[in-house]
């Protein structure tokens, strides 16, 4: 009976770290498909943007309500559910023929990963009873899910060059297909409890991300001045303000702010928010340069980020015992000082820097972003009441999406402004015609090397001068990024290092295998 009651919770978590792995690769695995469904699809830019945003921003603008749903109607139910709409919704991406569809498919899988993610950790926790089998089984699912982050242009590179890009959604199917079977087998039954679904909270939530997004990728290319994009940018203003102060009067939101009451929480969440804000926006446009610019096949451009997925692989395991031996502050602390150094250290090389030249900035992003990601859930599943870790967990994956969507936005924002003025005045200098600036500013999504696109057309000297436009803008956005890991890794260490102990013991008090994660 023991052994089949280990082997019913290995296959458990089999279930949800598999599931949890492809809703995490799918924020990245487009991304090194990004240069050929450009060119296939005719997308620019903004275009390719909502192919990224359109999965993180509905994932981000549902995940909170996700949660709710299952606390009120099965976590079980819910996530099998969850994990068959993102099945369905990968079959849709694969077979798109436009790039209207290919984001609709995209926003169906951001639905399913909302409704099976806030109850991945809280069935974790009725699985695994235990406190050091729980925590070893909490850092397992956390490194996959970081793996999973990592390895998706890994895998994707080869499957886009060889078998077009519709094979990075093709190959969630039959794992979808597998993992609902084994979920509605395995996990356990957890008892629905009554709850209120926020309608209002989440109505204001969604409208007003959307809004938001809509405005800082649609700005560049429309204007800031632009009568809509100031619209939609006011009228998210308005909307977020509203959705807090409705969330403040609620006896039961669906964002519980007072969660953001203990420094020890509020350090894991702005760790998480600000990883993925910086990451994401350089795991974005990172592939366009490299494809687009320096001419590298996906394959290569996946081959590159190998060192990366292998400091995630090294620093997953690592973190989790760093926290445990000296709580979440040094490794949160210490990845986030790493990931600035690394995307500062990104920005330093051109498009005639030689690949062993950057290789240790990639060592560096690969071992900064694991040490964070374990420390983070540890944190979370400790600090808060057993019946509020689907809402935290939800929480924490909120603010994970949307840093990514605020990051491929603000950071895309940044990018394109300063490459739009720095190819206006070269294109100036050539004698372009301003009119022909904004087309022109697309050539890197056409996989210009790889020909095919619209910048194979292009004269040489305005194809260097959009490179080296690209090349600028991305340097900058590099830097911005640096930046606000670097002030957040400081905003993080003063906020850990405030926390009170849980219950009001005395530092030291317990074990540290068993607090010392939440104390510090």
């Amino acid at each position: 009976m023991e052994g089949t009651s280990a082997r019913r919770k290995r296959l458990a978590l089999l279930t949800l770290c598999v599931a949890m792995f492809m809703a995490m690769l799918d924020n990245v695995v487009v991304n090194v498909a990004l240069p050929r469904i450009g060119q296939d699809l005719d997308a620019g830019i903004s275009g390719l943007q909502w192919v990224a945003e359109g999965y993180s921003l509905v994932y981000a603008a549902l995940v909170l309500t996700g949660g709710a749903v299952g606390d009120r109607y099965g976590r079980t139910r819910m996530f099998v559910l969850g994990l068959g709409l993102f099945t369905a919704g990968s079959a849709v991406a694969a077979l798109a023929g436009t790039i209207e569809v290919l984001v609709g498919g995209r926003m169906v899988q951001g639905v399913g990963a909302a409704l099976l993610t806030p109850g991945s950790l809280t069935l974790l926790g009725h699985v695994f009873t235990d406190e050091r089998e729980r925590t070893r089984a909490v850092g397992l699912w956390s490194g996959v899910s970081a793996l999973g982050l990592s390895i998706g242009p890994v895998i994707g590179g080869p499957m886009v060059e060889h078998l077009g890009w519709a094979s990075v959604f093709w190959i969630n199917v039959p794992i979808g297909v597998v993992g609902v079977v084994l979920a509605a087998k395995v996990l356990p039954g957890i008892p629905p409890r009554a709850r209120r679904i926020d309608v209002g909270g989440f109505a204001l939530s969604a409208a007003g991300l959307g809004l938001l997004v809509y405005a800082l990728i649609e700005g560049p290319s429309r204007g800031w001045t632009d009568s809509l994009v100031v619209g939609c940018g006011a009228a998210a203003l308005a909307l977020l303000v509203a959705f807090l102060l409705l969330e403040l009067r609620l006896a039961e939101p669906m964002l519980e702010l007072r969660l953001f009451r203990d420094g020890a929480l509020n350090g894991a969440l702005l760790s998480g928010f600000m990883v993925s804000f910086g990451m994401f926006g350089a795991l974005f446009f990172l592939p366009l340069m490299m494809q687009g610019v320096l001419g590298w096949s996906p394959s290569g451009a996946a081959y590159g980020g190998l060192p990366m997925t292998a400091m995630l692989v090294v620093a997953g395991p690592l973190s989790g015992r760093l926290a445990a031996w000296y709580g979440p502050r040094l490794p949160m602390v210490l990845g986030l000082a790493l990931c600035a150094v690394g995307l500062g250290g990104l920005s330093l090389y051109g498009d005639r820097a030689h690949y062993v030249e950057y290789l240790w900035t990639l060592f560096t992003l690969g071992f900064g972003m694991g040490l964070t990601f374990t420390p983070i859930s540890i944190a979370v599943l400790r600090r808060v009441a057993p019946v509020q870790t689907g809402m935290a967990s939800a929480t924490v994956n909120t603010l994970r999406e949307l840093g990514g969507v605020l990051g491929i936005a603000v950071l895309g924002v940044v990018l394109t402004n300063r490459m739009t003025d720095e190819l206006t005045s070269a294109l100036h200098r050539l004698g372009v015609p301003a009119g022909a600036v904004g087309p022109i500013a697309d050539a890197p999504t056409g996989a210009a090397h790889g020909g095919g696109g619209p910048a194979g057309a292009l004269p040489a000297p305005v194809q260097q001068a959009v490179d080296g436009a690209f090349v600028d803008g991305i340097h900058l956005a590099l830097r911005c990024g640096s930046a606000a890991l670097a002030v957040t890794a400081v905003l993080v260490a003063v906020l850990l290092g405030r926390a009170r102990p849980i219950g009001g013991a005395a530092p030291g008090a317990a074990q540290p295998e068993e607090l010392a994660g939440a104390n510090r």
